[in-house]
């Protein structure tokens, strides 16, 4: 059992190992893996194929264990090291302290969106981009999107999605209209709410954290922890309500065969969201 914790209460020496194993995560090569990982699985709703990891019920489940082959990964490297949470309904400026020169370094200068400070710049020699996605060898930020603004959500944001008792609901891709898997998520519904949550958080930070590669931004992690403490939150404030759809037979349609029911193995690790509902017995947040 070991903790994560809030971004803003990591100690100088949590900061240096946390940073420490990154870099040498992608010394290795290993983290470069894991953003390829990510693409791969990231599967729109308007593809023919199954997608467990975004625009479907297994969005929690699927992420839930992407971070903790990750933190896996981490650990081997340092057993003292855990993924910290971003609560950016919180810490919502460019000041706030994971911005700061010894944990992800800031905001991307003007012109080319390049981040110049903390040592996930390129300049530091630590960090180039080799997605194969983008020509630009350097990480890339351009906070709030100064030419079309966005902002980050709310307490209220997150309230309106955690008040929601039911989990997800057909047709289980990015224009169901209610529960709270699509509500976090974020995806904009025309003619009833626009992007929110987990999403406008992916476009306020923009440059690499805007596309399927986002994991090149190691703030990736620090949302996507704060994204499963909510889905913890949720299932405490509704304990009886369940994960969806569940293992019997569901409404027959288009996704049928592209989302991934209670007790469905996700790929690529062959794990089903049934196994993934309770963390209790590997972290807690803190």
């Amino acid at each position: 059992m070991y903790n994560r914790k809030n971004q803003r209460n990591l100690t100088r020496t949590e900061k240096r190992r946390l940073v420490g194993a990154i870099l040498e995560l992608k010394r290795s090569g290993r983290y470069d893996d894991f953003v390829v990982l990510h693409r791969e699985f990231y599967v729109s709703d308007g593809e023919d194929r199954p997608r467990p990891a975004h625009m479907a019920p297994s969005f929690f489940p699927w992420h839930r264990q992407y971070l903790l082959e990750f933190e896996r990964a981490l650990r081997e490297i340092d057993p003292g090291v855990s993924i910290p949470y971003w609560d950016w309904t919180s810490d919502n400026t460019p000041s706030a302290s994971l911005w700061a020169d010894d944990l992800l370094g800031g905001n991307g200068r003007s012109g080319d969106r390049q981040v110049m400070t903390g040592p996930f710049a390129y300049a530091e020699g630590n960090w180039t981009i080799n997605d194969g996605v983008t020509e630009r060898p350097f990480l890339t930020r351009n906070f709030g999107r100064p030419s079309s603004p966005v902002s980050l959500p709310g307490k209220k944001d997150v309230a309106g999605a955690l008040n929601d008792p039911v989990y997800d609901a057909a047709p289980w891709n990015s224009v169901s209209r209610t529960g709270f898997r699509n509500r976090i998520e974020g995806w904009g519904i025309r003619g009833s709410r626009g992007v929110s949550n987990h999403n406008q958080v992916h476009s306020w930070v923009g440059g690499l954290m805007a596309g399927a590669a986002s994991p090149n931004d190691p703030v990736f992690w620090f949302h996507h922890a704060f994204m499963d403490l909510l889905w913890d939150r949720w299932q405490k404030v509704h304990p009886r309500s369940r994960y969806q759809p569940g293992s019997g037979s569901r409404e027959q349609g288009p996704d049928r065969d592209r989302v991934f029911g209670l007790d469905e193995p996700m790929p690529p690790w062959d794990v089903a969201p049934s196994k993934l509902l309770d963390h209790s017995r590997l972290y807690r947040y803190v």
